[in-house]
């Protein structure tokens, strides 16, 4: 499902904060859903119609292996509803986005869910099914009847699977554990966003309750006694729930073990990673090469510490802004013009689709009263074309974010217009990859199209915090996350101190803490709770591999020919009609090597010698 978020912590537990009501914002700067369906009456009967054709998929079950007919009509009525509740779900979740308080639009969007449902219910059977027919049959099926060729791939991955799909009680059985399955998330979710009981501190002459949001704006203020107040209150809190946020992640990683022994994997990354064709090769070889690479962050904050001016950099100082933030406004329009000219390099077609969302309507740009906050991209609608919800507020970040989610909505419209619909979605694992793709075009562009020395040390600082943030923490993370899961498979118990005392070993050890070059407090150890992610079954890692990926293939596009950028257009192209992996391969980004990593840290070294040849200058 190509829909991807960018949300602060913040975001997740409020509202957008905008005073305007949507209806005095120009249309101009709002999304024509009248692109998905003339109008909600529409929409309605088309639902209602789309609920009709689900319950004719049940003449097909105990039918598929009686002929190549049977199984390929089944599998278009499949692709071709999934291909309608694509549509449904993208315009009942984009108004009710526009105001979350609108009981109307929040019904209209709970009842679509409600048929998506039903839909996944008369359609369990098809896998089981397709399984039991059995390789050799398929394969005489397709022989046999020249329209299955479409669905070749679909059916291989489908029996690839057969060690892992149980008999249809059991899948039944497992199936009806779901509505129990995330309860120690919405407990966590709960907890943490609602019943918390954080501490009002006076910040500034400010009385601030410091919860998450507040935290987030807090820590990075460039007095060190405000930091010296917000990080110990802030995670002294969670420090007091230590043990029951140890039960809640302990529980969430033995949820994840059943579910992968269950289902006969051999360990819960292999169980996450293998559905979506990552070898676990690169799981563990990022955390390898990451490792490797620690003196490059080590060198990092000790430029940190000297550009702040610090005697001893600690663990409260690492979101200062490394550089002053420059005063760089850009508008809307300036924005439009600044991200076509940085993704210029990458062709006609190319500068074809963005302008048309720029000219369409496909974003919906400024915030408004109700409406959620953060920016994402959404590319399921097949037949129609993507949207971008933003909260555009004329910075560099609303100019970043832009350019960002334009990466996942050129990729999610170059998958749907060279893929057929079976083949079009792309995995998470290399949906980042074409995001901060753009991200990297752009801090280029900014950077060679400016003689200002501040936003120059701005823009590289930018970059600098970027993958000591999105590679080195994200890799820190998974490390962690891999720790816990293995103990849990060896059946070890796990408390919150078990988890805090792990943590600290490994945040201490990426932040040279013994090396005397950041000193983490022992507070810092239930870090681990304020993370949602750790809920989220061996994501964090696809942050990390995704930056690694996209700095190598900007890197190769930037300094090379148009074999590079038709290498990176065909990647943008392929949907998912090869694994994530062969994909990034064939673009030039193979993550079973050490080259992409190469590149980054290459990347990194470099932009740390640009930061210090301006230092020097200033400094004459």
């Amino acid at each position: 499902m190509k829909f991807f978020l960018v949300l602060s912590f913040a975001v997740l537990i409020s509202l957008s904060l905008a005073a305007k009501s949507r209806d005095s914002i120009p249309e101009e700067y709002k999304w024509n859903l009248k692109d998905l369906y003339p109008s909600v009456e529409v929409f309605k009967q088309k639902r209602a119609e789309f609920a009709k054709k689900i319950e004719k998929l049940a003449e097909f079950q105990g039918k598929l292996g009686e002929s190549p007919a049977n199984l390929k009509a089944c599998l278009d009525a499949f692709f071709n509803l999934n291909r309608e509740l694509d549509r449904l779900m993208t315009y009942v979740s984009l108004r009710a986005d526009e105001n979350l308080g609108n009981s109307e639009n929040q019904k209209l969007k709970n009842e679509t869910f409600n048929v998506a449902r039903k839909f996944g219910e008369y359609a369990s059977f098809i896998e089981p099914e397709i399984i039991s027919i059995g390789e050799e049959k398929i394969n005489d099926f397709i022989k046999q009847d020249k329209g299955l060729k479409l669905y070749e791939l679909f059916l291989k991955r489908v029996l690839k699977g057969k060690k892992h799909i149980l008999s249809k009680k059991e899948e039944a059985l497992l199936a009806k554990t779901s509505m129990i399955a995330d309860t120690a998330y919405q407990t966590y979710s709960i907890l943490s966003y609602t019943d918390l009981p954080f501490p009002v501190v006076e910040l500034n002459g400010e009385k601030v309750r410091l919860n998450q949001s507040a935290y987030t704006k807090w820590r990075s203020n460039p007095d060190i006694k405000i930091r010296n107040i917000v990080f110990p209150k802030f995670f002294g809190t969670y420090k007091s729930f230590e043990n029951t946020y140890g039960t809640l992640l302990y529980s969430q990683v033995k949820k994840d073990w059943f579910y992968a022994s269950a289902k006969k994997y051999n360990s819960c990354v292999e169980a996450a990673l293998e559905p979506n064709e990552v070898p676990v090769k690169v799981y563990t070889n990022l955390i390898k090469v990451i490792n490797e690479n620690l003196p490059s962050l080590h060198r990092y904050l000790n430029l940190r510490k000297k550009m702040l001016g610090l005697k001893e950099l600690t663990y409260a100082d690492l979101y200062t802004p490394l550089v002053k933030s420059v005063d760089a406004k850009y508008t809307y329009k300036e924005a439009q013009k600044i991200i076509e000219d940085a993704l210029k390099p990458l062709g006609k077609e190319y500068h074809t689709y963005l302008h048309r969302a720029f000219t369409e309507r496909w974003i919906d740009v400024y915030p408004n009263d109700g409406k959620r906050g953060g920016a994402y991209s959404s590319g399921n609608a097949y037949d129609v074309h993507p949207y971008i919800l933003m909260n555009y507020n004329d910075d560099y970040e609303s100019l970043s974010t832009l350019a960002h989610e334009l990466g996942h909505s050129m990729h999610s419209m170059f998958s749907n217009t060279y893929q057929p619909y079976v083949y079009s979605d792309y995995t998470i694992f290399v949906a980042e990859v074409a995001s901060t793709f753009n991200e990297n075009l752009l801090n280029h562009y900014l950077l060679t199209h400016t003689k200002d020395k501040k936003m120059k040390m701005f823009l590289l600082g930018h970059l600098l915090e970027g993958i000591r943030q999105t590679i080195f923490r994200q890799a820190m993370f998974a490390e962690f996350e891999l720790e816990i899961h293995k103990k849990v498979e060896k059946g070890e118990a796990l408390t919150g101190k078990d988890l805090s005392d792990l943590y600290l070993k490994i945040v201490r050890k990426y932040y040279g803490h013994d090396k005397g070059i950041c000193k983490v407090d022992d507070l810092y150890a239930i870090e681990w709770a304020y993370i949602p992610h750790f809920y989220y079954n061996f994501y964090v890692y696809q942050y990390a591999t995704s930056l690694i990926a996209s700095t190598h293939l900007a890197q190769k596009v930037i300094h090379g020919d148009k074999k590079d950028v038709e290498e990176y257009l065909g990647f943008i192209k392929s949907g998912c009609s090869d694994t994530p992996i062969n994909i990034l391969r064939k673009a030039g980004a193979d993550l079973e090597t050490d080259v992409p990593f190469k590149t980054t840290m290459k990347v990194f070294n470099q932009t740390m010698d640009e930061i210090e040849k301006l230092l020097k200058e200033e400094n004459k």
